[in-house]
């Protein structure tokens, strides 16, 4: 990443992985009795925050856990010098481990968080959601037993033992420009006035840039050039990598034929610091994109622009 470009939300080098110590029984034994390691819970994909003033992650020592059974956190790695795991509740309703805090979803509040709390959170998130669904194998469809300090789920059948190891949904997201105006599309499920940037999941077999150009051709109808990287984002709601680009229309003309978007219109800087289109929420590399964008163009941020306006703010 150029060093000029700030990190998007949830990517950032905020944990030490120790991927060297997911093999070792004894340091894991340790960590897990450690008073000092900090444990990260999951309720129903949601993460535990304080919520006021400021939102802030809540990190739970061992004994604060209760019933959680230690075999069965997932270690993230080192956070802040101590051994951390997440570890998932799965209970009906959220466990009372904290008096001022509660679980809330990590896209709503996930930007306000300082920036290594945001990223342990969302790795938590990911991991849980990932191994709640290879419980079973795929190959055979027998229970599965986590190993490697829960990054890896293996087969119990004698003969099978197939390896699940986590995954992620690799996805293009692109700004598609025509040099003045910015191309937007927006889904019929939204609320009126929403906009956001093009995107689509990789298909087997297909480059990124190749997506790009597939993915913007079948929504809008817009033939693109120029596909330039912008940087990328995990975005585990639930399990997706969004890979940004920019690009540029060959031509302008519009349609939307495989009904994947209700509309897709072309949007000025005018139209964008007004407050028309509604715009995805800060922490998106969505917006990130747009933002960059109407930044190079105007000279201007678009954050500060007293018009412009976000999914969360009433028109």
């Amino acid at each position: 990443m150029p060093p000029h470009r700030a990190r998007n939300v949830y990517a950032g080098p905020y944990v030490d992985r120790a991927s060297g110590l997911r093999k070792d029984p004894a340091w894991l034994a340790a960590a897990l009795t450690d008073p000092a390691s900090c444990y990260v819970p999951v309720w129903h994909s949601r993460n535990l925050l304080r919520p006021a003033p400021v939102p802030a992650a809540v990190l739970l020592g061992r004994a604060a856990l209760g019933a959680a059974a230690p075999q069965e956190a997932i270690l993230l790695g080192r956070f802040r010098g101590a051994a951390c795991f997440a570890v998932e509740f799965a209970t009906a309703e959220p466990p009372a481990l904290v008096a001022d805090a509660e679980f809330s979803d990590l896209r709503l509040v996930g930007g306000l968080l300082p920036p290594d709390e945001a990223g342990l959170l969302a790795y938590a998130r990911a991991m849980v959601y990932w191994r709640a669904r290879h419980r079973y194998c795929g190959a055979c469809g027998a229970p599965t037993a986590a190993a490697s300090a829960g990054h890896v789920m293996t087969c119990t059948r004698p003969g099978c033992g197939t390896e699940f190891f986590p995954r992620i949904d690799p996805a293009i997201i692109v700004l598609v420009t025509d040099g003045e105006r910015a191309l937007l599309g927006r889904q019929a499920s939204w609320p009126p006035g929403r906009y956001s940037t093009i995107a689509g999941f990789v298909e087997p077999g297909e480059s990124l840039e190749d997506a790009v150009a597939r993915e913007v051709r079948e929504e809008t109808s817009v033939e693109v050039l120029e596909v330039e990287y912008h940087s990328s984002q995990p975005w585990p709601f639930p399990s997706s990598l969004m890979v940004g680009f920019r690009a540029r229309a060959a031509a302008t003309a519009l349609a939307c034929p495989d009904g994947e978007l209700e509309d897709a219109r072309w949007f000025s800087y005018a139209d964008l610091a007004s407050g028309t289109p509604a715009l995805p929420p800060p922490q998106s590399i969505s917006f990130r994109l747009i933002a960059d964008w109407f930044e190079r163009g105007t000279g201007r941020a678009l954050g500060d622009e007293p018009g412009a306006r976000l999914w969360t703010q009433p028109r």
